[in-house]
């Protein structure tokens, strides 16, 4: 009796050893998503583009080149007030009034344009080298801009431009025309109302074919992947990590191995920026299956999308309560040109300053210069310390 007591009592001590020694269970690895399975309502918000309620004052449009139909097309259908266009090729500016607006006058000297004083508004659509000087004609004249993008070739430029703005008391917008596009509107108004707390994480891709520029002087901008295109993710990532400070940039540049295209289209940059980072990746040989994804995060939530390139329907927006998917309407072309000019519209209307106002954009395009040199020399680059892109490589000459 005695000795069964003791073996029992020493299987006991050893099991109670051995529950002891193993750690106690624990999901801590097992990468369970915070959201669960649950649903709820994402919020409304007003992510479609802006609109003036009463003011529709007459505008003068500078450049008349390719882009300029997509311009008029969105000024057009929206009712807006477009008076003159003007262009070098009097052919060009001749033929949009007849398309667009019947009743505008057609000029080749962009100074006649900004001599009349019924003018408020001037859309100046040209390359940025003749912004150079159009942009400071447009403001001493009193004009209201809405400069086309990229807004500048030297964030020293673009800097003068701004604040002889605000000296004049006019209003400088940057027709960064993604910010409208539904899905990046939809993500920056979540971002702006703190609905996913302060941000910390945004990773953005796109993958499709650019082997169209073949045909085009596109094919002579060697960095069409990382300055021509991508202006628009650069500026999303300052709208999506606005209360961050971006602090130095890493970018590739690559050939991709079938491509027939003079320009390298395979991109990638890495950003690191006070307490967040964020990475863009550009496939432009991507022949099959192009698609597009947005991922950004918070501590309150995250957002994330996929689709074809610049047509995003359907965000996921994760948070504590579940999962809820948004469903978004409308496109970024024509929508962001209206975005674009209805916003200035909008900022002149109540006096305020544009949400795409030139010093905001100053932002995301000093990250933009700072992943061209990297991606050039193969360094890491400290962003806002490279003050202008390389013309040899980002120059785009005139049509």
């Amino acid at each position: 009796m005695t000795k069964s007591k003791s073996k029992s009592k020493s299987k006991s001590q050893s099991k109670s050893k051995s529950s002891k020694s193993k750690p106690a269970k624990s999901d801590a690895y097992s990468l369970k998503s915070a959201a669960g399975g649950a649903s709820w309502s994402a919020p409304e918000l007003k992510y479609q583009p802006p609109r003036p309620r009463r003011y529709n004052p007459p505008i003068g449009l500078i450049g008349c080149g390719g882009i300029s139909k997509s311009h008029l097309t969105a000024y057009r259908d929206i009712g807006l007030n477009v008076v003159a266009l003007c262009d070098l090729i009097p052919d060009r500016a001749e033929g949009r009034r007849k398309e667009f607006f019947p009743e505008a006058r057609t000029y080749t000297d962009y100074k006649q344009l900004l001599g009349r004083d019924d003018i408020e508004v001037v859309d100046i659509a040209t390359h940025p080298q003749d912004r150079e000087y159009l942009i400071p004609d447009a403001i001493e004249a009193g004009k209201h801009v809405l400069s086309q993008k990229p807004f500048v070739l030297n964030l020293d430029t673009g800097e003068r431009f701004a604040e002889l703005a605000d000296k004049k008391n006019v209003k400088l917008a940057i027709n960064q025309n993604g910010r409208w596009a539904p899905y990046v509107s939809y993500i920056r108004h979540a971002v702006a109302m703190g609905l996913l707390g302060e941000t910390f994480a945004a990773h953005l891709a796109c993958h499709w074919n650019h082997e169209w520029i073949g045909t085009t002087h596109f094919n002579r901008v060697h960095h069409i992947v990382l300055y021509d295109f991508p202006i628009h993710w650069f500026d999303m990532l300052s709208a999506y990590l606005p209360g961050r400070k971006p602090l130095r940039a890493m970018a590739t540049l690559t050939r991709a191995a079938h491509q027939k295209v003079r320009p390298p289209l395979l991109g990638q940059v890495l950003i690191e920026f006070d307490g967040a980072q964020a990475s863009l990746q550009f496939d432009a040989a991507t022949r099959f299956g192009p698609i597009e994804t947005a991922y950004v995060a918070g501590p309150k939530g995250t957002i994330s999308g996929q689709g074809p390139v610049c047509g995003i329907s359907q965000l996921d927006f994760a948070t504590a309560k579940g999962r809820a998917p948004v469903n978004l309407e409308g496109k970024w072309f024509t929508g962001g040109m209206e975005g674009s000019m209805g916003e200035l519209l909008c900022a002149i209307e109540s006096r305020r300053v544009p949400n795409n106002n030139a010093h905001d954009n100053l932002r995301g395009l000093s990250m933009c210069f700072a992943a061209v040199v990297s991606a050039e020399t193969g360094r890491p680059q400290t962003i806002g310390k490279v003050r202008k892109v390389p013309l040899a490589t980002c120059q785009v000459a005139p049509a």
